[in-house]
């Protein structure tokens, strides 16, 4: 039935921003153990290729980590688990994850990054501090995404500002000259291009190149991307969703990342060496909703892996 619907939209919505299209190319998307298990069919979904990033939020068993990347990867998905800092104990711990996604998953990507949580289960605070052990160069991994924050981020500078981000940066930056992996810069959500676009430009003149795959929240209620927006600390384009809130005609209409991914597309196409390099997705509305989403605006060619 899902295929079913599929191949009727595909006749009715073609894409009709071709800029869109065309930075939506490459899209990622990310899921959790206990969303991925409500869906029968990922291929029904998502184009084939699509990168799935694995949220590892605190509590869940690597066991269920491992066994969602199993599963997405025998689909042929690329898959990125998350390894949060603050929730691996040591470094034998942090080896074995890689051993098990390694060995049962075939994961050779990860996306590292220090965790929300407030106190570190064990000897690990920070991403630089996992990258530094040297467990994923050790184990042969292609690609190491790490976290951008083009709002700024309270957990690091807690006073406001963006020093202790940027110095991060810096570091990454030059981590990614000792390492023979792939790496890139993947953000936190944001929903006002402007401030997206000066913070990638700004990195840019600071001699921070590292590709950004940035942050989209995907279609959802407007209740729930303002509840995430504030416990996540997105800054500046919460006014976005703020005003939105106050006009009664779209207050009760799902959010839709149009505007904000049509402004980029458009500067993208405008500046080619723009350092927005791809899209990636948080389906806070549903990873059906963002998936169908995404294929009726053109990503991936527009059409899922059983469409083809």
């Amino acid at each position: 039935m899902a295929l079913l619907n599929f191949k009727k939209r595909e006749k009715f919505a073609a894409p009709v921003n071709g800029q869109l299209e065309a930075f939506l190319q490459g899209y990622s998307i990310e899921v959790m153990p206990r969303t991925a298990e409500k869906v029968e069919n990922f291929r029904d979904l998502l184009p084939d290729g699509t990168r799935v990033y694995i949220a590892h939020i605190e509590g869940t068993p690597i066991e269920e980590m491992v066994a969602t990347a199993k599963r997405l990867a025998k689909d042929g998905y690329p898959v990125m688990p998350h390894f949060p800092a603050r929730i691996i104990k040591d470094k034998a711990t942090l080896a074995d994850w890689i051993a098990r996604y390694q060995g049962e998953a075939g994961v050779d990507q990860a996306l590292v990054l220090a965790g929300g949580v407030a106190e570190p289960h064990g000897e690990f605070h920070s991403s630089m501090q996992l990258l530094e052990t040297g467990e994923f160069d050790r184990a042969g991994f292609k690609r190491l995404h790490v976290a951008g924050h083009p709002e700024g981020n309270k957990d690091i500078d807690p006073k406001g500002g963006m020093k202790n981000v940027e110095d991060a940066l810096r570091w990454k930056q030059k981590f990614n000259e000792t390492t023979d992996a792939d790496m890139a810069l993947a953000t936190q959500f944001a929903f006002d291009a402007k401030p997206i676009i000066k913070w990638a430009d700004d990195l840019a003149a600071a001699g921070i190149t590292l590709p950004i795959h940035i942050g989209i929240a995907g279609p959802a209620k407007l209740q729930t991307l303002i509840k995430f927006a504030i416990a996540c600390g997105v800054g500046p384009s919460l006014k976005v969703l703020q005003k939105r809130a106050m006009d009664v005609t779209k207050l009760l209409l799902p959010y839709e990342p149009n505007d904000v991914l049509n402004q980029l597309a458009a500067h993208k196409a405008a500046n080619p060496d723009f350092n927005i390099e791809k899209v990636h997705f948080f389906p806070l509305g549903g990873i059906k909703t963002n998936a169908t989403w995404a294929i009726e605006n053109g990503g991936d060619a527009g059409k899922p892996a059983n469409a083809s």
